[in-house]
């Protein structure tokens, strides 16, 4: 029986194997793991679909593949492995027929794929797997309109072009143009080791999908970013104050869940701004939810896990939360369901030393927070010289649908919504042992 590599969810088409779990011969049970996938999203173990026996293994560590790929072969418990299966009895040859002449079979006709004038999808949507498999085989995406979900072109769009391309040369009368792929423009190879001594690594899957996820998002998204600062100096009182009550419940009090509940309350008040734009049908779509992702920095790169609901959610839970989820992307143990469905996303570079800086949009979505660290301040007040703790904000958004003058009353509503947090949003805990 063959084990093929199953569906990894929706927008991951391949991944890279980090760890074969058995080996030849071994005794398997169904759903045991039997390696790891390392995906862009997180390192997902791979389970056997049978009980049986691994006959023979089709892949190695380190390489790539793609969903539907033969990874293993294997007998199911009662049906002998092809290695101990005895060598089939020889059969009798009897001598060939005189030739018969048949008539030639006429073409079966392709139903024709859905072809686009070249250039007309300048931006085709596609995985990085079958991107790189266009360029290597000069195969021109615009001309192929996609069937996957926000018009993404699937294995099964490139077939059909295929196939319609076969068809056509053998059918038409005519000499067909030539389909020619947009030729790119090389860049130029530099020989680094001309001055000295390099080492090379090959770009991890999280990698290799960051990368072409915010290559793609700074291409097709005009980004525009506005910067403000917040006085935070009530909002950290508040927080030594209570954080004691929290951490005797396990939650640690960071200055991250205040900006999440500040961002849902901005939500809120600037629906566009917990929107995404559907291009297939040139629509504005208002969510009526609040997930927001966070990003985490990891030892393998940048991980956005997405909180639910956080409307809904006390100071506690979201503490809670934040340092469950930010744990499980560090270790690579985040579901892939844990990583998707975000409307707006927080990235707190604060604990770094961070600035000012540009976050990018995380698209779909049409807005993101960045967050520096924050700074004291010195001002004159009647004659006496006080400090202030100000903390940088840096909103960023999709300028096709985000106007200036919307961006700049978002940014000031959540300046108001930190310098002057609620405090019985805090109170709960001592509510609670009270």
């Amino acid at each position: 029986m063959d084990i093929k590599l199953p569906n990894l969810g929706d927008g991951i088409d391949s991944g890279t194997v980090l760890t074969i779990l058995v080996k030849q011969g071994d005794q398997v049970t169904q759903e045991q793991p039997i390696l790891e996938l390392e995906t862009d999203k997180a390192v997902a173990p791979i389970p056997s679909p049978i009980d049986g026996v691994i006959d023979q293994i089709l892949v190695n560590e380190g390489d790539v593949i793609a969903e539907g790929k033969v990874i293993m072969k294997a007998a199911s418990d009662g049906v002998e492995s092809a290695s101990d299966a005895p060598a089939p009895a020889p059969v009798a040859v009897t001598p060939a027929s005189p030739a018969v002449s048949v008539a030639p079979v006429a073409p079966v006709p392709v139903a024709p794929a859905a072809v686009i004038p070249s250039g007309q999808n300048p931006n085709p949507v596609a995985s990085p797997y079958i991107t790189k498999l266009a360029f290597q085989i000069g195969l021109d995406l615009t001309r192929i309109s996609g069937s996957g979900r926000g018009n993404r072109i699937t294995f099964d769009d490139v077939r059909s072009y295929m196939a319609y391309l076969q068809q056509s040369s053998v059918t038409s009368t005519q000499t067909p143009p030539a389909v020619t792929a947009p030729t790119p423009t090389p860049k130029p190879v530099i020989d680094f080791e001309k001055w000295g001594p390099v080492r090379r690594e090959k770009a991890s899957s999280l990698r290799q999908k960051i990368a072409s996820n915010l290559q793609g998002t700074w291409q097709n998204v005009p980004h525009v970013t506005q910067f403000g600062k917040v006085n935070i100096t009530d909002l950290m009182a508040l927080r030594k104050k209570y954080n004691p009550k929290y951490e005797a419940e396990d939650a640690k009090l960071t200055v991250t869940p205040f900006i999440l509940k500040a961002i849902v309350a901005a939500l809120k008040e600037f629906p566009v701004f917990n929107a995404s734009y559907d291009e297939s049908t040139h629509e504005i779509v208002y969510k009526d939810y609040f997930h927001l992702g966070v990003a985490v920095d990891t030892d393998a790169g940048l991980i956005v896990p997405v909180i639910r609901d956080v409307d809904q959610k006390s100071l506690k839970e979201l503490a809670q939360e934040l340092n469950e989820l930010a744990e499980l992307a560090r270790t690579r143990k985040i579901q892939r369901d844990s990583l998707q469905g975000g409307c707006f996303t927080l990235s707190n570079l604060g604990s770094l030393g961070v600035g000012e800086f540009t976050p990018i949009v995380n698209s779909p979505e049409l807005g993101i927070l960045g967050v520096g660290m924050a700074e004291k301040v010195l001002y004159l007040e009647k004659k006496i010289i006080k400090n202030k703790l100000m903390m940088p904000l840096c909103l960023s958004y999709d300028h096709r649908i985000i106007d200036g003058g919307d961006g700049a009353r978002f940014i000031q509503t959540l300046i108001q919504n930190l310098s002057s947090f609620d405090e019985d949003l805090l109170k709960e805990i001592s509510k609670k042992n009270g």
